[in-house]
């Protein structure tokens, strides 16, 4: 796991895809953060929240070519035909991603110590969106994965991540509309009014539930919740054990 990790963790800057991407969530960031401390409001915590906006462009950036790479150059055929671990392939690439990640924030720390300087605070708010803010790095980075896993192209991992991460930030609106349509659908098929709009709202209630950010924005007011964030890492996990499938059911086709 470690040599897969290490692999993939340099290979990022081996290549202009880390540097863009840590370029971008610099500039976004120290945006951000210039434009709060303008207005004499920095709050770090506003801040991660707008840069988890963000993970919808960088997440693409930086996982589109970890499996789909290896696919166009054939150096997936190591994975199948050597007794290395699956899992640990699997586990060594998000963690390298994730690290990346990690590394791209300690821009955000450096703007904790210059608030902090400046006399302004740091609360458990700003901590609470901080630990949302690596939970869902997690989960957006292994949908990338899975993504970069099911094609041999860059450019298609990229489009795929981001529909789906794309969808997961529009969730909330996505339930409004079907749960209109529902609502509709079963006005017109004779249903009475009062049902169909208890079906309505019982679609829309069950859309929403998925929305991850709906389900944290309590963090940023200092409440935690654990089940949210046992979401987010089971989301998460699914991916990656999707992932896993995908690539095992290759190796059991090249036996």
């Amino acid at each position: 796991m470690y040599a897969i990790f290490k692999r993939e963790f340099l290979s990022y800057f081996r290549s202009p895809v880390g540097y863009v991407a840590i370029a971008i969530f610099s500039f976004l960031s120290g945006f951000i953060f210039y434009a709060q401390f303008s207005d004499g409001a920095v709050n770090i915590g506003s801040e991660v929240i707008a840069l988890r906006s963000f993970f919808v462009v960088i997440v693409p950036i930086i996982t589109m070519g970890l499996l789909s790479e290896d696919k166009k150059r054939g150096t997936d055929i190591l994975y199948y035909t050597t007794p290395v671990s699956l899992f640990n392939v699997v586990v060594g690439k998000v963690l390298a991603a994730f690290t990346l990640y990690v590394v791209m924030f300690l821009n955000v720390i450096i703007h904790i110590f210059v608030t902090i300087g400046f006399g302004g605070t740091f609360g458990i708010g700003s901590f609470g969106t901080i630990v949302v803010f690596f939970f869902m790095a997690f989960m957006f980075i292994s949908i990338g994965l899975f993504a970069s896993a099911i094609t041999d192209s860059q450019i298609i991992s990229a489009i795929v991540s981001f529909i789906i991460i794309l969808f997961t930030q529009l969730i909330s609106q996505f339930a409004g509309y079907i749960g209109t349509a529902v609502n509709s659908i079963a006005s017109s098929l004779g249903i009475k009014e009062g049902l169909a709009s208890s079906m309505g709202i019982a679609i829309k209630n069950a859309v929403a539930w998925l929305d991850p950010f709906a389900k944290t924005q309590d963090f940023r007011l200092g409440i935690f919740s654990v089940s949210a964030l046992v979401f987010l890492v089971s989301v998460g996990v699914l991916f990656l054990y999707l992932t896993f499938r995908v690539l095992e059911k290759k190796r059991w086709s090249q036996s």
